[in-house]
């Protein structure tokens, strides 16, 4: 089979013919349907520092999976070939699909193992079950497993992109109130779409709301400085984005209002079920572009660029 190979930083995916994986014990095989694309991976294009999440070169990119099993391993009896699935990517021993030395869905098959698996309900798509798997489950277990977002209670998002979409929404479903800074005048006119009750520039037009809670999808350094000069009292926030590895903050700030600053990756099998369970509701359905697996480097230029609203997923043909 074709997958798009990476090779390191500063170096072009290429499409090489490679092995096609088998299910060892304790493993499935999961035909790719869908796939999405992530700015991660385009950070370990161009940024040295990703390096480090790739012991072995080369290897094929895409963590955001989501298709039907179509090869069953030993001891794996819970499931069978035609299951509908996403993959939650982390793997128990701290690796990743997508990651480290388990290839990804740029290519028509992975391996995956009990720990990823999570059934896809039959009517979500794959294009939403794979952007689940990632962008979403990220977003939901910044904003609902650490940061506690629940009704009745006030919330800020900064950043409207992949994973601040999904975030704030996933808020506004649970019945907060929801404020977000967006940089990006186009992205802040998805306000009605989402349920804001208010959208700015910088989260900072919001100090004045009181917010409990504020989650940090951009990390920009500037935009983490923001969220602590804004929070009240006992404030939380939970950092996601890293748009920039560092930050300069005001610890005066968090001493004297003794905020709690939490860091969150990915999330966990648990979180992708309750996820897929929200998005059942027909409520939850981000703007996606669908192109073709061929255009996956493409696709990731687009997102160096900053051109896409929502998610771009590469949809594998039957």
């Amino acid at each position: 089979m074709k997958a798009w190979r990476f090779h390191g930083t500063g170096r072009p995916l290429t499409l090489e013919e490679v092995e096609t994986p088998r299910a060892g014990p304790g493993e499935v095989i999961v035909d790719v349907k869908a796939a999405g694309l992530c700015a991660s991976d385009m950070g370990a294009l161009h940024e040295p520092e990703w390096m480090a999440s790739f012991p072995r070169l080369p290897m094929t990119l895409g963590h955001e999976n989501a298709g039907v099993i179509s090869e069953v391993g030993p001891g794996m009896d819970r499931w069978q070939v035609g299951d509908r699935v996403g993959l939650s990517p982390m793997i128990p021993d701290g690796d990743a699909i997508g990651y480290g030395t388990w290839d990804g869905g740029y290519g028509p098959k992975v391996r995956a193992t009990e720990a990823n698996l999570v059934r896809l309900p039959a009517e979500l798509s794959f294009e939403l079950g794979a952007v689940a798997t990632d962008a979403g489950l990220t977003a939901y277990h910044a904003m609902v497993a650490l940061g506690g977002a629940q009704g009745g209670m006030r919330v800020g998002v900064i950043g409207l992109g992949g994973l601040g979409y999904l975030g704030a929404r996933i808020a506004v479903l649970k019945g907060a109130e929801v404020y977000a800074a967006e940089t990006n005048p186009a992205t802040r006119e998805l306000a009605a779409e989402i349920g804001l009750a208010g959208v700015a520039e910088s989260i900072s037009e919001f100090a004045d709301k009181n917010l409990p809670l504020i989650v940090d999808y951009a990390g920009f350094g500037t935009t983490t400085a923001q969220a602590v000069e804004a929070l009240p009292e006992s404030g939380t926030l939970v950092q996601v984005g890293l748009g920039r590895p560092e930050s300069t903050v005001n610890t005066q700030a968090i001493i004297f209002k003794q905020l709690k600053i939490l860091g969150s990756l990915s999330g966990t099998q648990q979180d992708l079920t309750e996820l897929y369970e929200l998005m059942g509701g027909g409520e939850l359905e981000p703007p996606i572009h669908r192109i073709t697996p061929a255009r996956i480097p493409e696709g990731l230029e687009l997102l160096r660029q900053g051109g896409v609203l929502g998610r771009l997923v590469a949809c594998y043909d039957d």
